[in-house]
């Protein structure tokens, strides 16, 4: 169940109004966050939760993802890994029901870990945004609510989605350019031209 009807746009369901400009939502009240996720529970949909303020290290991090989702034996640990792995949950091949409405991802205390690693805080709520935008593509719903208990935290915003080179095209740019980088939340089989990460 990828889409919303036609009458999304004036009905405004709270999932839809979730994802309508972000498919990541930062709350500082738990009282709303455990309101919404009650709600999308009531929808059908899984919801997986995260105590992200437990995260001591991206180890932490990583072992948390890979134990609750039920990433494979071989995960690498890294962030191209954990795009990789989140986008084999994205696609529904674990990590929750097919039979769901979708899958929500609640990560709770981010501050903590962001105060820890406020690099790869950030890399990973782009992941996430990613790979809900890929999930909607092929038919999956995915979202992701964060929760900080400090209101001053503010990540940059979802990136917008830049035009992309074709990806035939992006070898020879590639070569040429040699000063771009591959991100590694870029859509399959292209080459978006963020230069930080």
């Amino acid at each position: 169940m990828a889409t919303w009807d036609a009458e999304a746009e004036t009905t405004h369901p709270l999932d839809y109004s979730l994802v309508k400009n972000s498919f990541v939502t930062l709350f500082w009240r738990p009282s709303l966050l455990d309101e919404t996720v009650v709600w999308l529970r009531g929808s059908a949909y899984d919801v997986v939760e995260f105590d992200a303020a437990s995260w001591g290290s991206a180890d932490d991090m990583y072992d948390d993802f890979s134990a609750t989702l039920g990433f494979p034996d071989y995960f690498g640990r890294n962030l191209d890994a954990l795009n990789d792995c989140i986008g084999d949950v994205a696609s529904g091949d674990y990590g929750w029901r097919r039979d769901a409405t979708g899958l929500v991802l609640v990560l709770r205390g981010f501050e903590t870990f962001a105060t820890v690693d406020r690099k790869t805080a950030q890399m990973v709520l782009d992941i996430l945004a990613g790979q809900a935008r890929s999930a909607l593509l092929i038919g999956n719903r995915m979202m992701c609510l964060v929760q900080s208990n400090d209101p001053r935290l503010v990540f940059e915003p979802e990136p917008p989605t830049p035009g992309v080179v074709h990806r035939r095209e992006s070898a020879r740019l590639w070569t040429n350019r040699g000063e771009y980088r591959r991100t590694s939340v870029a859509p399959c089989g292209e080459t978006t031209f963020r230069c930080h990460y």
